[in-house]
């Protein structure tokens, strides 16, 4: 087992911008991955297995829902934490930080910001202390980029609702206590429902053969003829802005955690050119590997300066949804663009576990399909600067 040596860049002394609470969240957060993810995580991506005693520990340093306010369990912080939290958490592994995205963003987020005033107290503190955990059913086999084509329906049967359909590629799902499923009434409108593990006809089937997000569980959901009560809907927001305003959350939580991956590729590269001699000298002497570590930093900062304006912007509640979706874009892209570059320069050292950006490099494989395909995050910022949606 190698030591976490990692050091993270900060070439612009972005630490000068954070507050005294920022830099406790993200040094605690940093701590944590090195003493309980880094061990264990190679071993975990190999085994395709998620680590289940690492729940505890996400919600200890507030990974789930941190700016939930504290009435309902959460740590009441504001959105640059929160993006801190997330790059810690996903520069120890993408798959790690997806099951607290989804926890914050997928299924916190709205039973906070959708759900009724008891639906927040019966889910949000077991939520936040990783009593219960959670997934987010919106996907469906024939509905990925189009959401607003969903074929989950359920019925009004008089005291409960009847709900049918099946949703896939459900991070969390295999072992989730909750779902925040996204289905249409009779009327064709989506609303979203809270399903409950043991609901008679509720199957979550595990998706196997995953060469991505090893260490993270995924899965499907399968409603026949589930029976939901009908306080498990929730009535704030109906409409598929209502999934699509979950999603915001997420992307920006993305946003920030591929920079952790990047991190972690460029500080391995950096340290193996140093290390590693050839013709009589270490490769970061050579102009090519200087030529790839220059371009490394300078897209990790530019992303760092991305992400912490963006915060601000989610603090004062100004975040646009093409805002958050250039971000996703933009360093989820950088992210796999530096994890391939680094790959290159370890040479055959680079695809084997010893080293993390193997798994980096295919996790973000991952990472730039969900939450928002690259092309169609491209075509959502198309869409605002002309004005005519390019979708249809």
């Amino acid at each position: 087992m190698k030591p976490d040596l990692f050091e993270a860049p900060d070439y612009y002394n972005l630490d000068d911008l954070l507050s005294e609470e920022h830099l406790l969240v993200r040094d605690a957060a940093r701590q944590w991955v090195k003493r309980d993810i880094s061990p264990i995580i190679e071993d975990y991506a190999q085994k395709a297995e998620f680590p289940k005693q690492i729940i505890k520990g996400l919600a200890e340093i507030g990974a789930f829902g941190p700016y939930i306010p504290e009435e309902y369990g959460g740590a009441g912080l504001d959105q640059i934490s929160y993006g801190l939290i997330m790059q810690e958490i996903e520069r120890g592994d993408s798959g790690v930080r997806s099951t607290a995205s989804v926890q914050s963003s997928l299924v916190m987020y709205p039973i906070f910001t959708y759900g009724t005033e008891e639906q927040r107290k019966k889910y949000l503190p077991k939520l936040a202390a990783g009593e219960l955990m959670g997934c987010f059913g919106l996907t469906e086999p024939n509905h990925g980029s189009n959401p607003g084509g969903m074929e989950s329906k359920f019925k009004d049967m008089g005291d409960h609702y009847l709900l049918n359909g099946a949703k896939l590629w459900i991070s969390n799902s295999p072992f989730a206590d909750i779902a925040v499923v996204w289905a249409k009434n009779e009327a064709g409108r989506i609303h979203g429902l809270i399903i409950e593990r043991g609901m008679e006809g509720l199957s979550t089937p595990e998706t196997h053969n995953k060469w991505s997000l090893r260490a993270s569980a995924t899965g499907e959901l399968i409603f026949d003829n589930v029976k939901v009560p009908k306080e498990n809907l929730l009535p704030g927001k109906s409409g598929l802005g209502a999934p699509l305003g979950c999603l915001d959350s997420a992307r920006y939580g993305i946003a920030w955690g591929a920079i952790g991956a990047a991190m972690d590729c460029y500080d391995t590269a950096l340290r193996y050119a140093k290390e590693r001699i050839q013709f009589g000298k270490p490769i970061a002497s050579f102009q090519l590997q200087q030529k790839k570590l220059a371009e490394m930093i300078t897209e990790i900062t530019k992303a760092q300066l991305l992400a912490f304006r963006l915060g601000q912007l989610k603090n004062e509640g100004r975040a646009t949804t093409a805002q958050i979706s250039m971000a996703k874009r933009n360093n989820v892209d950088m992210a796999l663009k530096i994890a391939r570059e680094a790959r290159q320069m370890l040479g055959g050292m680079g695809i084997t576990g010893d080293y993390s950006i193997m798994r980096h490099m295919m996790n973000l494989e991952s990472v730039i399909t969900y939450e928002g395909t690259h092309d169609i995050h491209l075509l959502i910022t198309g869409a605002d600067i002309t004005g005519i949606t390019a979708f249809q």
